[in-house]
């Protein structure tokens, strides 16, 4: 009797595990193009560009005050009248000459200081221009004392404090066109460095 061979056996497939998606290939780097400038400049914004967010603003701060101390500038302009006499004085009794520059930096000196110091008080131009006169005034005078002290070989306080008339009549001699322009120069240069320089 025949036995009846059994079929050998298939292998069973084997299921199949899903497909891993495949990375793809690296390819070379490709160079990206650079954005040519706009016009020539470098930081002007490109097309296409998306621009950059605005900067926070500082929270709106309301200006300051403008200075109205009309006893500050009035004593800040006194003191610079004197100091700027006694420069000018100085100038004229060693040149034997009085110079405009001086004159009108005199008026600005003064000017300067009662605008910077006092502010914008309506008062202060006008006060420096009468100070400027004064100044001016004295620096003149103290130049003629120096003229007169060098001539007779005396001190500049002996003539100036002891002799003060001599010292007058003596400018009102020398007094010409020319030296009442130079008045006009300092006060002109003192009322608009007070108008400028106000804060």
């Amino acid at each position: 009797m025949s036995q009846s061979a059994t079929p050998p056996q298939q292998p069973q497939p084997q299921p199949e595990a899903p497909a891993q998606p495949q990375a793809p290939a690296p390819t070379p780097a490709q160079p990206q193009p650079q954005p040519q400038p706009v016009d020539g400049n470098p930081y002007a914004q490109q097309p296409g560009a998306v621009p950059p967010p605005p900067a926070p603003s500082a929270p709106y701060a309301p200006p300051a005050p403008p200075k109205n101390n009309i006893a500050l500038g009035l004593v800040a302009a006194v003191g610079a009248a004197l100091v700027a006499a006694g420069v000018y004085g100085f100038v004229i009794g060693t040149t034997k000459h009085e110079i405009g520059w001086a004159a009108i930096g005199v008026g600005f000196v003064i000017g300067l200081a009662a605008g910077r110091l006092g502010g914008r008080n309506p008062a202060l131009p006008v006060v420096s221009a009468v100070l400027a006169l004064g100044a001016v005034y004295l620096g003149q005078l103290v130049g003629d004392a120096m003229f007169i002290a060098d001539e007779f070989g005396v001190s500049f306080g002996k003539v100036f404090f002891d002799h003060f008339d001599v010292v007058q009549d003596a400018w009102k001699a020398d007094a010409d066109p020319l030296t009442f322009a130079f008045f006009a120069i300092a006060a002109f240069a003192a009322f608009s460095g007070a108008k400028k320089a106000a804060l």
